[in-house]
């Protein structure tokens, strides 16, 4: 397992056991099965190759260790302090859109103006759990109303095509393989400034052009907490500030 991450990652044995503090001798001889290393070695490794939590933990199952990182239920009361910072992040970017997704996508919060989001989106999509990418790709959530689907379904499917890349997982896999299904082939238009570009959503009251920012808990030691991530929607024009503002002022 050590072997393959550590090729997959592109890293000679030389440079992980510099990141490691060890020897290249001692790390060949960790992946050959010729030396037994000692748990903090096996907790050194995985963080010098950068695994997600999950995956450390998996390292120290398979060379025989109990997991270090929790996995705490974020309904717990463990992560009580996370949930009440997360619903206060929510609450402050209102007028704006914000969701909280795991690492598949699966919607575990959303503030008050997520309705401008999944406005007509069909009732089955938005049942719990809900995913976040099914959402917007399928042809009864949002996609009807994403004037740049094409740029946007890219965006979708290149971000999550990079995590597989380096964290291989099958439920993901089997995930992306379905989101494709909903996107048409297509080449880049003349004048295509890549997939980082604003959501274009059609709406009542005009189109609407989002930016959007994505954030992580870069410190945390919970697998749960790890793999949560907050995505704001901003506006990236007046128009679209102006609706957004109007919806969810206290006069309306």
């Amino acid at each position: 397992m050590l072997r393959e991450r550590r090729t997959r990652l592109r890293l000679s044995q030389l440079e992980l056991s510099l990141r490691a503090g060890t020897t290249q001798r001692h790390l060949s001889f960790i992946e050959s099965g010729r030396s037994v290393p000692g748990r903090d070695m096996v907790i050194r490794l995985g963080e010098s190759l950068g695994l997600p939590l999950r995956e450390r933990n998996e390292l120290l199952l398979k060379a025989g260790y109990a997991p270090a990182y929790p996995h705490s239920p974020l309904d717990g009361s463990a992560l009580a302090p996370v949930r009440d910072a997360l619903n206060h992040v929510l609450a402050a970017h209102l007028p704006y859109p914000a969701i909280i997704i795991d690492r598949y996508g699966d919607l575990v919060a959303a503030n008050a103006a997520r309705q401008v989001l999944f406005d007509g989106c069909a009732p089955g999509l938005l049942a719990s759990p809900a995913n976040s990418f099914r959402i917007a790709l399928h042809p009864e959530g949002m996609a009807p109303r994403i004037v740049n689907f094409a740029e946007w379904a890219r965006h979708i499917l290149n971000a999550i095509s990079a995590e597989l890349a380096s964290n291989p997982d099958e439920r993901l896999a089997a995930l992306l393989d379905e989101l494709t299904q909903y996107v048409p082939s297509a080449r880049p238009r003349s004048g295509h400034l890549g997939f980082a570009v604003p959501l274009q959503l059609r709406s009542s009251r005009g189109d609407l052009r989002l930016m959007t920012t994505i954030m992580s808990f870069a410190t945390a030691v919970d697998v749960t907490l790890a793999e949560l991530k907050l995505e704001a929607f901003l506006p990236a024009d007046a128009h679209t500030a102006s609706v957004l503002l109007s919806q969810h002022s206290p006069a309306g």
